[in-house]
């Protein structure tokens, strides 16, 4: 059975910090790039048939240092849009909201999305990359949280279960099948 591999982008300035980005398009800093060219060793000598991309500058620059082609731009590989808690950390989001969950109250304010939005983006995602498993491996570089949904849904599971996984910059988790159930082969390499 083929294997869907997940790609999350090296640090950057605000991941390093916990600021929660999505729109804002950082550049990855140093330790970054190194996370991102360590990349290239897991992935050295495997063949993929699509490499679907966000378009954030910090995803690109990944796929480049960890020797991926990119065959595709992808808007719903986007992170979860923080809204008006873009740049903020969850502390001081608790400050004014000490109940405050990612997971079961979303992000207010101009297009913050809800772990249901995102969901709906990671099956579309999820829906491509299984045509394409018919021609091979499938590589998929975008960011902590989205890819965190995506796993939970490849899994069967509600949106709000990307929560159970935990996931760091510039490393690679792989999604496949056992016999025909979609499972999860390896987390955080």
């Amino acid at each position: 059975m083929r294997e869907i591999v997940l790609v999350r982008h090296g640090q950057t300035e605000w991941s390093a910090a916990g600021r929660h980005t999505s729109f804002t398009d950082l550049p990855l800093t140093p330790e970054g790039e190194r996370q991102a060219a360590r990349l290239a060793e897991l992935l050295a000598g495997r063949a993929f048939a699509a490499v679907l991309c966000s378009p954030l500058q910090r995803a690109v620059r990944t796929a480049q240092l960890a020797g991926l082609d990119v065959t595709a731009l992808d808007d719903d590989l986007l992170e979860w849009n923080y809204g008006a808690y873009e740049g903020r950390t969850t502390p001081d989001i608790r400050e004014q909201r000490a109940d405050w969950s990612l997971w079961d109250q979303g992000c207010p304010g101009p297009g913050g999305e809800t772990a249901q939005l995102v969901g709906a983006r990671a099956d579309r995602v999820l829906e491509r990359a299984r045509t394409m498993l018919t021609a091979g491996d499938v590589a998929l570089v975008g960011h902590a949280h989205q890819l965190r949904v995506l796993t939970a849904r490849w899994l069967g599971l509600p949106p709000q279960g990307g929560a159970l996984f935990r996931l760091e910059t510039g490393t690679l988790s792989v999604l496949g099948f056992e016999r025909e159930t979609p499972v999860l082969l390896r987390w955080n390499l």
